[in-house]
């Protein structure tokens, strides 16, 4: 058995449906993959855009694999946080966490 490509696995929905919010996810996506570039560690957790996460009320979403961690209402400044204290330190965000 071989060993993950990636540390982490994080999707960012982008989806913008009619009459749903239009949650900026690009802007999260850039955002996130600007600063784990900045940090070196691009290459150690892959990024992806996502389509519907199936829930927009709550959103702009974000799933973080393999630890199956949904954190909700994310802003741009959260991206930050999210890397330092969950990605790089391995402790959720409790605070955009959604169960």
């Amino acid at each position: 058995m071989t060993e993950p490509i990636y540390q982490k696995h994080v999707f960012i929905c982008v989806n913008v449906r009619e009459g749903k919010i239009s949650c900026k996810g690009m802007e999260l996506v850039e955002e996130m993959k600007r600063i784990l570039n900045e940090k070196g560690i691009g290459k150690e957790i892959r990024v992806n855009k996502s389509g519907c996460l199936g829930q927009c009320a709550l959103g702009p979403m974000i799933v973080v694999y393999p630890e199956g961690i949904w954190y909700s209402k994310v802003s741009i400044k959260d991206i930050e946080v999210i890397v330092n204290e969950h990605l790089i330190g391995g402790h959720p965000v409790e605070r955009l966490r959604i169960r």
